[in-house]
C-alpha cells in the first residue's frame, strides 16, 4: 500500500488529530491579487443600499399590552432607521437596532407604522397597521372582532 506524502508542514505534525493530511505532491503557494484598471476603489465594492430582510407585519393587540415592532435590514454602511406613526416621526429611542417597543398600549397608539432605512447608497421603507382593541369593554366589540378576523397577527 502506498502512502501519500506532501510538501510543506501541516498542523498534523503538531499533533492535532483534526488536521487534514497534506495534499500529495502539491506545493504550498500564496495567491497574489492585483487590481485591474477600472476596478472600484477599495471598500466601494461592498457598499449596498438598504434592503429589508424582515418587513413590518400588520398586528392587533389589546389596550395595556406591549408589542415589539421588528425589522431586519441589511446595507453597507449600516443604515440609519427612522420610525413613524401616521407619517409623524417618532422620537429616537435607545433600543435594539431594528426594534420599536410600544408598551402599555393605548387606543392612541393605533395607526400605520413605518420604518425607513437610509444610507449613502439609498433608502428603503416598510409599513404596517397596528390596531389597538379596547379590552376594557368601552369600545364597539363587534368592530374590534372584525379587525381580528382580518388575519392580523397578535392579540394579548
Amino acid at each position: 500500500m502506498h502512502r501519500a506524502q506532501g510538501r510543506g508542514s501541516t498542523s498534523r505534525a503538531s499533533g492535532d488529530p483534526r488536521a487534514a493530511p497534506p495534499s500529495p505532491g502539491i506545493p504550498l503557494k500564496r495567491a497574489k491579487v492585483t487590481a485591474e484598471a477600472g476596478a472600484a476603489e477599495e471598500g466601494q465594492a461592498r457598499l449596498a443600499a438598504p434592503c429589508f430582510v424582515r418587513k413590518l407585519k400588520n398586528a392587533a393587540i389589546g389596550t395595556g399590552c406591549d408589542i415589539r415592532l421588528r425589522v431586519v435590514v441589511v446595507g453597507n454602511p449600516r443604515p440609519s432607521l427612522r420610525w413613524y406613526r401616521n407619517e409623524e416621526i417618532l422620537a429616537p429611542r435607545e433600543e435594539e437596532y431594528g426594534t420599536l417597543w410600544i408598551r402599555d398600549s393605548k387606543k392612541e397608539d393605533a395607526g400605520v407604522y413605518t420604518c425607513i432605512a437610509k444610507n449613502e447608497r439609498g433608502e428603503a421603507m416598510t409599513s404596517a397597521v397596528l390596531a389597538i382593541i379596547d379590552m376594557e369593554g368601552k369600545g364597539d366589540m363587534a368592530a374590534d372582532m372584525a379587525l381580528l378576523a382580518q388575519s392580523w397577527v397578535r392579540v394579548c
